[in-house]
């Protein structure tokens, strides 16, 4: 009951709101397919950093921007469809590798404090990304595209439409059963993902990964690089987030410039957690399960508050609430768990010493 509370508690949520909101169960399920081939890429990138025993990336912001910059210019290219869509996922791989190794630098050097350091860093990078995009674009780098300009000539504007691959990957392939549209090309890109990870955890650098984080002394003993392996790990992490990104916002079809990355790494991770995952172990279920707890509570908290309420805004409130209270609810927990277990093993060692002694004697 301890391990699981966070999921159960959501279930008796979302199971009490149900009633309550008046939405049908088609509608549901509908948004809930919807909302799972839309974020649920983002949520497994988390995956990796977890395995390298780095905690929660809070730094896949940093992927969230490189993805950013990609669309920005490939609108200003007019690439359109999946080409474009594509051409965003190519450019953003260097970007979002470029930002993972900044960010598994730092890491490195706040080891155990790498949740906290890569939330700081998310919001210092952030800084640079709004410096390069509201005064580098069509000042130093060329723009030609005025229509995403600001009217002075410099500086992307606040939303950017993206028709050119507004649902590219959605709607390439649409599976219809019933009064049901299930996106089946997003759906195999995010199996795809899936099997990578399982393939990733098998490979010798999986291995070196889940070792460092079990312990990360003994793996340097057995001549593992945990400096470099752990970079490696925020690297893909990085990489795949931007990638997420993307495929978030062409399922939305407009991008807030300044905003529309923000609280991608709060979301993600509060999704991750409600699945049931921990500070130290996170697997695919708990990232699917995740999701769709998640965003049922996300589909069914407004309308709850307004049928009960009155207010809509009261459920948003409590959406808010419950996301970083998840967060904190676990982290407590992780640190309760880690203390208990110092504490039993000092009960260990000095139960044997007793017993030493005593055979000493």
């Amino acid at each position: 009951m301890i391990n699981n509370i966070v999921p159960i508690f959501m279930i008796i949520i979302i199971a009490l709101s149900i009633p309550i909101s008046g939405l049908s169960i088609n509608y549901i399920v509908q948004e809930i397919i919807l909302r799972l081939s839309r974020n649920l890429f983002l949520v497994l990138s988390l995956l990796i950093p977890i395995i390298a025993g780095m905690g929660l990336n809070f730094g896949i912001v940093l992927g969230a921007m490189a993805g950013q910059i990609a669309l920005i210019f490939i609108t200003d290219w007019q690439v359109v469809g999946l080409q474009g869509l594509f051409l965003g996922m190519i450019v953003s791989l260097p970007l979002g590798a470029l930002m993972g190794l900044i960010g598994g630098v730092v890491l490195n050097k706040a080891k155990g404090k790498e949740m906290i350091t890569s939330m700081i860093l998310g919001f210092f990078i952030n800084g640079v990304y709004q410096l390069v995009v509201l005064y580098g674009m069509g000042k130093i780098i060329p723009i030609s595209d005025t229509s995403i300009l600001l009217s002075r000539g410099y500086g992307i504007r606040n939303a950017i439409d993206l028709k050119n691959i507004r649902r590219a990957l959605d709607d390439a392939i649409v599976l219809h059963i019933g009064d049901f549209s299930i996106p089946i090309l997003t759906i195999i890109a995010i199996v795809l993902f899936c099997l990578f990870i399982v393939w990733f955890r098998k490979t010798k650098l999986g291995q070196d990964m889940r070792a460092i984080g079990q312990d990360i002394e003994v793996s340097r003993a057995a001549g593992i690089s945990a400096d470099k392996t752990r970079i490696i790990a925020i690297v893909i992490s990085t990489m795949l987030a931007a990638i997420g990104q993307i495929i978030f916002l062409q399922n939305i079809g407009t991008m807030n410039t300044y905003n529309s990355h923000e609280q991608i790494g709060m979301f993600s991770i509060a999704a991750l957690l409600i699945g049931g995952a921990t500070v130290s172990k996170a697997t695919i279920p708990n990232a699917l399960s995740g999701v769709i707890l998640f965003h049922a509570m996300f589909i069914l908290a407004p309308r709850a508050g307004k049928e009960l309420i009155g207010s809509a805004q009261i459920g948003e409130y409590f959406r808010v609430f419950i996301s970083y209270g998840i967060i904190a609810l676990v982290l407590i927990m992780h640190q309760w768990r880690r203390e208990k277990e110092k504490a039993e093993e000092r009960r260990r060692i000095l139960e044997s010493e007793g017993t030493k002694k005593g055979d000493d004697k």
